[in-house]
Protein backbone atom coordinates (compact mmCIF):
# COMPACT_ATOMS: atom_id res chain seq x y z
CA UNK A 1 0.00 0.00 0.00
CA UNK A 2 2.77 2.37 0.91
CA UNK A 3 4.45 1.51 -2.37
CA UNK A 4 1.35 2.48 -4.33
CA UNK A 5 1.00 5.74 -2.42
CA UNK A 6 4.64 6.48 -3.12
CA UNK A 7 4.16 5.85 -6.86
CA UNK A 8 1.07 8.04 -6.90
CA UNK A 9 2.96 10.84 -5.15
CA UNK A 10 5.77 10.64 -7.69
CA UNK A 11 3.26 10.80 -10.57
CA UNK A 12 1.55 13.85 -9.09
CA UNK A 13 4.90 15.56 -8.53
CA UNK A 14 5.92 14.92 -12.13
CA UNK A 15 2.58 16.22 -13.38
CA UNK A 16 3.04 19.38 -11.29
CA UNK A 17 6.54 19.86 -12.65
CA UNK A 18 5.29 19.39 -16.24
CA UNK A 19 2.46 21.84 -15.63
CA UNK A 20 4.85 24.40 -14.16
CA UNK A 21 7.25 23.95 -17.09
CA UNK A 22 4.36 24.25 -19.60
CA UNK A 23 3.13 27.37 -17.86
CA UNK A 24 6.63 28.83 -17.87
CA UNK A 25 7.06 28.08 -21.57
CA UNK A 26 3.66 29.48 -22.52
CA UNK A 27 4.08 32.52 -20.20
CA UNK A 28 7.79 33.26 -20.61
CA UNK A 29 7.56 37.03 -20.16
CA UNK A 30 5.37 36.65 -17.13
CA UNK A 31 7.78 34.11 -15.61
CA UNK A 32 10.80 36.36 -16.18
CA UNK A 33 8.89 39.27 -14.72
CA UNK A 34 7.95 37.26 -11.62
CA UNK A 35 11.58 36.10 -11.18
CA UNK A 36 12.90 39.66 -11.49
CA UNK A 37 10.26 40.89 -9.09
CA UNK A 38 11.19 38.13 -6.62
CA UNK A 39 14.88 39.06 -6.95
CA UNK A 40 14.03 42.71 -6.44
CA UNK A 41 12.03 41.90 -3.27
CA UNK A 42 14.79 39.71 -1.93
CA UNK A 43 17.40 42.37 -2.73
CA UNK A 44 15.27 45.03 -1.06
CA UNK A 45 15.12 42.88 2.04
CA UNK A 46 18.90 42.45 1.98
CA UNK A 47 19.57 46.12 1.26
CA UNK A 48 17.23 47.20 3.98
CA UNK A 49 18.88 44.86 6.43
CA UNK A 50 22.34 46.13 5.52
CA UNK A 51 21.26 49.77 5.43
CA UNK A 52 22.03 50.26 1.77
CA UNK A 53 20.10 52.37 -0.75
CA UNK A 54 17.13 50.66 -2.57
CA UNK A 55 17.53 52.02 -6.11
CA UNK A 56 18.48 48.72 -7.84
CA UNK A 57 15.92 46.47 -6.09
CA UNK A 58 13.11 48.87 -6.86
CA UNK A 59 14.16 48.89 -10.50
CA UNK A 60 14.13 45.09 -10.58
CA UNK A 61 10.70 44.96 -8.97
CA UNK A 62 9.33 47.51 -11.45
CA UNK A 63 10.86 45.75 -14.47
CA UNK A 64 9.61 42.40 -13.24
CA UNK A 65 6.12 43.74 -12.69
CA UNK A 66 6.06 45.27 -16.17
CA UNK A 67 7.30 42.01 -17.78
CA UNK A 68 4.78 39.99 -15.79
CA UNK A 69 1.94 42.28 -16.93
CA UNK A 70 3.11 42.10 -20.54
CA UNK A 71 3.41 38.33 -20.31
CA UNK A 72 -0.02 37.85 -18.85
CA UNK A 73 -1.55 40.29 -21.37
CA UNK A 74 0.12 38.53 -24.30
CA UNK A 75 -0.99 35.20 -22.99
CA UNK A 76 -4.56 36.46 -22.65
CA UNK A 77 -4.51 37.83 -26.20
CA UNK A 78 -3.12 34.57 -27.50
CA UNK A 79 -5.74 32.72 -25.55
CA UNK A 80 -8.45 34.97 -26.98
CA UNK A 81 -7.00 34.55 -30.48
CA UNK A 82 -6.95 30.79 -30.10
CA UNK A 83 -10.47 30.85 -28.74
CA UNK A 84 -11.56 33.07 -31.64
CA UNK A 85 -9.82 30.77 -34.10
CA UNK A 86 -11.49 27.78 -32.55
CA UNK A 87 -14.86 29.54 -32.68
CA UNK A 88 -14.30 30.49 -36.32
CA UNK A 89 -13.24 26.95 -37.10
CA UNK A 90 -16.30 25.61 -35.31
CA UNK A 91 -18.53 28.07 -37.20
CA UNK A 92 -16.93 27.12 -40.54
CA UNK A 93 -17.34 23.48 -39.68
CA UNK A 94 -20.97 24.07 -38.75
CA UNK A 95 -21.57 26.09 -41.94
CA UNK A 96 -19.92 23.40 -44.05
CA UNK A 97 -22.00 20.77 -42.35
CA UNK A 98 -25.17 22.79 -42.93
CA UNK A 99 -24.25 23.37 -46.58
CA UNK A 100 -23.53 19.68 -46.96
CA UNK A 101 -26.88 18.82 -45.40
CA UNK A 102 -28.74 21.27 -47.65
CA UNK A 103 -26.89 19.97 -50.69
CA UNK A 104 -27.74 16.42 -49.69
CA UNK A 105 -31.41 17.43 -49.33
CA UNK A 106 -31.40 19.09 -52.76
CA UNK A 107 -29.75 16.06 -54.33
CA UNK A 108 -32.31 13.80 -52.67
CA UNK A 109 -35.12 16.06 -53.89
CA UNK A 110 -33.74 16.13 -57.44
CA UNK A 111 -33.35 12.38 -57.40
CA UNK A 112 -36.93 11.96 -56.18
CA UNK A 113 -38.19 14.34 -58.90
CA UNK A 114 -36.17 12.51 -61.56
CA UNK A 115 -37.54 9.18 -60.40
CA UNK A 116 -41.06 10.62 -60.41
CA UNK A 117 -40.57 12.09 -63.91
CA UNK A 118 -39.12 8.81 -65.16
CA UNK A 119 -42.06 6.90 -63.69
CA UNK A 120 -44.56 9.33 -65.22
CA UNK A 121 -42.79 9.11 -68.60
CA UNK A 122 -42.87 5.34 -68.39
CA UNK A 123 -46.57 5.38 -67.54
CA UNK A 124 -47.27 7.85 -70.35
CA UNK A 125 -45.33 5.73 -72.84
CA UNK A 126 -47.22 2.65 -71.69
CA UNK A 127 -50.54 4.49 -72.05
CA UNK A 128 -49.62 5.78 -75.52
CA UNK A 129 -48.56 2.30 -76.55
CA UNK A 130 -51.85 0.92 -75.27
CA UNK A 131 -53.86 3.59 -77.08
CA UNK A 132 -51.88 3.02 -80.28
CA UNK A 133 -52.46 -0.70 -80.05
CA UNK A 134 -56.17 -0.15 -79.45
CA UNK A 135 -56.35 2.32 -82.37
CA UNK A 136 -54.54 -0.11 -84.67
CA UNK A 137 -56.81 -2.93 -83.58
CA UNK A 138 -59.85 -0.74 -84.08
CA UNK A 139 -58.61 0.37 -87.52
CA UNK A 140 -57.94 -3.24 -88.44
CA UNK A 141 -61.41 -4.29 -87.34
CA UNK A 142 -62.96 -1.33 -89.17
CA UNK A 143 -61.02 -2.19 -92.32
CA UNK A 144 -62.12 -5.80 -92.09
CA UNK A 145 -65.70 -4.67 -91.50
CA UNK A 146 -65.56 -2.35 -94.53
CA UNK A 147 -64.01 -5.05 -96.68
CA UNK A 148 -66.70 -7.48 -95.58
CA UNK A 149 -69.38 -4.88 -96.24
CA UNK A 150 -67.92 -4.11 -99.67
CA UNK A 151 -67.73 -7.79 -100.47
CA UNK A 152 -71.34 -8.23 -99.43
CA UNK A 153 -72.35 -5.14 -101.41
CA UNK A 154 -70.52 -6.37 -104.52
CA UNK A 155 -72.19 -9.76 -104.17
CA UNK A 156 -75.59 -8.06 -103.92
CA UNK A 157 -74.72 -5.88 -106.93
CA UNK A 158 -73.67 -8.87 -109.00
CA UNK A 159 -76.87 -10.65 -108.06
CA UNK A 160 -78.96 -7.87 -109.68
CA UNK A 161 -76.65 -7.39 -112.66
CA UNK A 162 -74.64 -4.36 -111.53
CA UNK A 163 -70.90 -3.92 -112.19
CA UNK A 164 -68.63 -2.26 -109.63
CA UNK A 165 -66.21 0.30 -111.16
CA UNK A 166 -64.10 3.32 -110.25
CA UNK A 167 -64.63 6.68 -112.00
CA UNK A 168 -61.22 8.13 -112.82
CA UNK A 169 -62.35 11.40 -114.42
CA UNK A 170 -65.40 13.29 -115.65
CA UNK A 171 -65.58 14.35 -119.31
CA UNK A 172 -68.71 16.45 -118.91
CA UNK A 173 -72.05 16.31 -117.12
CA UNK A 174 -73.25 13.08 -118.75
CA UNK A 175 -70.00 11.37 -119.76
CA UNK A 176 -67.31 9.85 -117.52
CA UNK A 177 -64.17 7.77 -117.93
CA UNK A 178 -63.46 4.71 -115.77
CA UNK A 179 -60.17 3.59 -114.25
CA UNK A 180 -59.99 0.82 -116.89
CA UNK A 181 -60.20 3.42 -119.70
CA UNK A 182 -63.81 2.84 -120.76
CA UNK A 183 -65.94 5.89 -121.47
CA UNK A 184 -69.49 5.81 -120.13
CA UNK A 185 -72.39 7.82 -121.59
CA UNK A 186 -75.26 8.05 -119.11
CA UNK A 187 -78.47 6.55 -120.47
CA UNK A 188 -81.73 8.53 -120.70
CA UNK A 189 -80.38 11.98 -119.78
CA UNK A 190 -78.72 14.89 -121.55
CA UNK A 191 -76.77 17.65 -119.79
CA UNK A 192 -75.91 20.98 -121.46
CA UNK A 193 -72.69 20.83 -123.44
CA UNK A 194 -69.42 22.08 -121.87
CA UNK A 195 -66.69 20.60 -124.11
CA UNK A 196 -66.78 21.06 -127.89
CA UNK A 197 -69.42 23.75 -127.49
CA UNK A 198 -70.91 25.53 -124.52
CA UNK A 199 -74.54 25.63 -123.51
CA UNK A 200 -76.06 27.47 -120.60
CA UNK A 201 -75.63 25.53 -117.34
CA UNK A 202 -73.17 23.09 -118.97
CA UNK A 203 -70.29 23.99 -116.69
CA UNK A 204 -72.47 23.67 -113.60
CA UNK A 205 -73.60 20.21 -114.70
CA UNK A 206 -70.02 19.12 -115.35
CA UNK A 207 -68.89 20.41 -111.96
CA UNK A 208 -71.74 18.62 -110.21
CA UNK A 209 -70.89 15.30 -111.85
CA UNK A 210 -67.23 15.79 -110.97
CA UNK A 211 -68.04 16.46 -107.31
CA UNK A 212 -70.30 13.41 -107.07
CA UNK A 213 -68.43 10.78 -109.11
CA UNK A 214 -64.76 11.53 -109.71
CA UNK A 215 -62.54 9.08 -107.83
CA UNK A 216 -65.58 7.23 -106.43
CA UNK A 217 -66.67 3.63 -106.58
CA UNK A 218 -70.02 3.27 -108.39
CA UNK A 219 -72.10 0.51 -109.96
CA UNK A 220 -73.08 0.31 -113.65
CA UNK A 221 -76.36 -0.99 -115.01
CA UNK A 222 -76.93 -1.84 -118.66
CA UNK A 223 -80.35 -1.14 -120.17
CA UNK A 224 -80.52 -2.68 -123.66
CA UNK A 225 -77.84 -1.11 -125.85
CA UNK A 226 -74.16 -1.73 -125.10
CA UNK A 227 -72.53 1.17 -126.96
CA UNK A 228 -73.47 4.25 -128.95
CA UNK A 229 -72.14 5.17 -132.37
CA UNK A 230 -69.19 6.94 -130.71
CA UNK A 231 -68.07 3.68 -129.07
CA UNK A 232 -69.09 4.87 -125.60
CA UNK A 233 -70.72 2.39 -123.24
CA UNK A 234 -74.35 3.23 -122.49
CA UNK A 235 -75.04 2.76 -118.82
CA UNK A 236 -77.00 3.84 -115.78
CA UNK A 237 -74.89 4.71 -112.75
CA UNK A 238 -75.83 3.84 -109.17
CA UNK A 239 -73.96 5.57 -106.36
CA UNK A 240 -75.26 2.96 -103.90
CA UNK A 241 -76.45 -0.57 -104.53
CA UNK A 242 -80.28 -0.71 -104.50
CA UNK A 243 -82.27 -3.62 -103.17
CA UNK A 244 -84.76 -3.14 -106.01
CA UNK A 245 -83.68 -1.44 -109.25
CA UNK A 246 -87.27 -0.50 -110.11
CA UNK A 247 -88.20 1.03 -106.75
CA UNK A 248 -88.86 4.76 -107.30
CA UNK A 249 -87.60 5.76 -103.87
CA UNK A 250 -84.28 4.00 -104.48
CA UNK A 251 -84.06 5.38 -108.02
CA UNK A 252 -84.41 8.89 -106.61
CA UNK A 253 -81.85 8.46 -103.85
CA UNK A 254 -79.29 6.08 -105.37
CA UNK A 255 -79.30 6.42 -109.19
CA UNK A 256 -77.04 9.22 -110.44
CA UNK A 257 -78.87 9.57 -113.80
CA UNK A 258 -82.04 10.34 -111.85
CA UNK A 259 -80.24 12.76 -109.52
CA UNK A 260 -79.00 14.77 -112.50
CA UNK A 261 -82.62 15.23 -113.64
CA UNK A 262 -84.07 15.83 -110.16
CA UNK A 263 -81.49 18.55 -109.41
CA UNK A 264 -81.94 20.31 -112.74
CA UNK A 265 -78.57 19.45 -114.26
CA UNK A 266 -79.99 17.32 -117.11
CA UNK A 267 -83.08 16.91 -119.25
CA UNK A 268 -84.59 13.47 -119.96
CA UNK A 269 -83.53 12.29 -123.39
CA UNK A 270 -84.96 8.95 -124.51
CA UNK A 271 -83.29 6.88 -127.22
CA UNK A 272 -85.06 3.58 -127.89
CA UNK A 273 -84.59 0.78 -127.13
CA UNK A 274 -83.10 2.08 -123.80
CA UNK A 275 -86.42 3.16 -122.27
CA UNK A 276 -86.57 1.26 -118.94
CA UNK A 277 -86.42 4.41 -116.82
CA UNK A 278 -87.69 7.00 -119.33
CA UNK A 279 -91.03 7.47 -117.58
CA UNK A 280 -89.28 8.09 -114.26
CA UNK A 281 -86.89 10.59 -115.82
CA UNK A 282 -89.75 12.51 -117.47
CA UNK A 283 -91.60 12.59 -114.15
CA UNK A 284 -88.51 13.87 -112.33
CA UNK A 285 -87.89 16.50 -115.03
CA UNK A 286 -91.43 17.81 -114.74
CA UNK A 287 -90.91 18.22 -111.00
CA UNK A 288 -87.65 20.11 -111.55
CA UNK A 289 -89.22 22.28 -114.26
CA UNK A 290 -92.20 23.10 -112.04
CA UNK A 291 -89.78 24.24 -109.33
CA UNK A 292 -87.55 26.17 -111.75
CA UNK A 293 -84.59 24.05 -110.63
CA UNK A 294 -81.19 24.37 -112.35
CA UNK A 295 -81.38 24.58 -116.14
CA UNK A 296 -85.19 24.92 -115.99
CA UNK A 297 -84.77 28.39 -114.52
CA UNK A 298 -83.97 29.52 -118.09
CA UNK A 299 -87.34 28.53 -119.58
CA UNK A 300 -89.75 25.68 -120.22
CA UNK A 301 -87.37 24.11 -122.76
CA UNK A 302 -84.40 24.15 -120.38
CA UNK A 303 -81.01 24.87 -121.91
CA UNK A 304 -80.45 21.81 -124.11
CA UNK A 305 -82.52 19.31 -126.08
CA UNK A 306 -84.67 16.79 -124.29
CA UNK A 307 -87.99 14.98 -124.08
CA UNK A 308 -89.83 17.98 -122.63
CA UNK A 309 -88.90 20.41 -125.41
CA UNK A 310 -91.98 22.10 -126.92
CA UNK A 311 -90.17 23.29 -130.03
CA UNK A 312 -86.81 24.25 -131.51
CA UNK A 313 -84.28 25.79 -129.20
CA UNK A 314 -83.58 28.26 -132.03
CA UNK A 315 -86.19 30.42 -133.76
CA UNK A 316 -87.42 29.08 -137.11
CA UNK A 317 -86.38 31.10 -140.20
CA UNK A 318 -88.93 33.03 -142.27
CA UNK A 319 -91.16 30.81 -144.49
CA UNK A 320 -89.90 32.49 -147.69
CA UNK A 321 -86.18 32.27 -146.82
CA UNK A 322 -84.30 32.36 -150.17
CA UNK A 323 -81.99 29.63 -151.28
CA UNK A 324 -78.37 29.95 -150.20
CA UNK A 325 -77.29 29.07 -153.70
CA UNK A 326 -75.47 26.16 -155.27
CA UNK A 327 -78.50 23.88 -154.84
CA UNK A 328 -77.41 23.06 -151.31
CA UNK A 329 -80.79 23.92 -149.81
CA UNK A 330 -84.22 24.91 -151.07
CA UNK A 331 -87.48 26.32 -149.82
CA UNK A 332 -90.44 24.11 -150.65
CA UNK A 333 -92.86 26.99 -150.74
CA UNK A 334 -94.99 25.52 -147.93
CA UNK A 335 -92.77 26.66 -145.06
CA UNK A 336 -90.41 23.68 -145.21
CA UNK A 337 -86.67 23.77 -145.92
CA UNK A 338 -84.51 21.13 -147.52
CA UNK A 339 -80.77 20.59 -147.18
CA UNK A 340 -78.57 18.23 -149.13
CA UNK A 341 -76.75 16.94 -146.05
CA UNK A 342 -75.98 17.74 -142.42
CA UNK A 343 -72.89 19.73 -143.33
CA UNK A 344 -75.04 22.19 -145.26
CA UNK A 345 -77.77 22.20 -142.61
CA UNK A 346 -75.29 22.98 -139.81
CA UNK A 347 -74.07 26.03 -141.72
CA UNK A 348 -77.47 27.53 -140.94
CA UNK A 349 -78.35 25.60 -137.75
CA UNK A 350 -75.13 24.61 -135.95
CA UNK A 351 -77.02 22.71 -133.24
CA UNK A 352 -79.16 20.71 -135.68
CA UNK A 353 -82.97 20.86 -135.67
CA UNK A 354 -85.80 18.97 -133.90
CA UNK A 355 -88.59 17.13 -135.69
CA UNK A 356 -90.88 20.12 -135.30
CA UNK A 357 -88.51 22.39 -137.24
CA UNK A 358 -89.21 23.24 -140.93
CA UNK A 359 -85.70 22.04 -141.85
CA UNK A 360 -86.12 18.60 -140.26
CA UNK A 361 -85.94 15.63 -142.64
CA UNK A 362 -85.88 12.01 -141.52
CA UNK A 363 -82.95 11.27 -143.84
CA UNK A 364 -80.80 13.54 -141.65
CA UNK A 365 -81.98 11.86 -138.41
CA UNK A 366 -79.72 8.81 -138.56
CA UNK A 367 -80.24 7.75 -134.94
CA UNK A 368 -84.01 8.30 -135.17
CA UNK A 369 -84.08 10.46 -132.04
CA UNK A 370 -86.34 13.12 -133.59
CA UNK A 371 -83.39 15.52 -133.89
CA UNK A 372 -81.55 15.92 -137.16
CA UNK A 373 -77.87 16.69 -137.64
CA UNK A 374 -77.10 17.21 -133.93
CA UNK A 375 -73.48 17.21 -132.86
CA UNK A 376 -72.19 14.38 -130.72
CA UNK A 377 -72.57 15.08 -127.00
Amino acid sequence: MQYLLGCLGIILLLALIVAIISWIISNLFATIGLVLAAIGIYTTYKYHKNGRKLKLPITLIAAGAILAIIGFSTNNEDTKTEVAKEQVADQVENDNEQVAQEKAKEQAKEKAEQEKAAKEAEQKAAEEARQKEEAEQKAKEEKERQEQAEQTTDQQAQAIGLEAVIVSRVVDGDTVELSDGRKIRLVGVNTPESTTRHEVYGKEASNYTTSQLEGKKVWLQKDVSDKDRYDRYLRLIWVSVPSNVMNESEIRSKMFNAQLVLNGYAEPSTYPPDVTYSDYFVKFAREARANGTGLWAYGENGTTKGDLDTGSSKPAPPANKPSTGGGSNSNTGNGQESYKNCTELRKVYPEGVPSTHPAYESKHDRDKDNWACEKAS
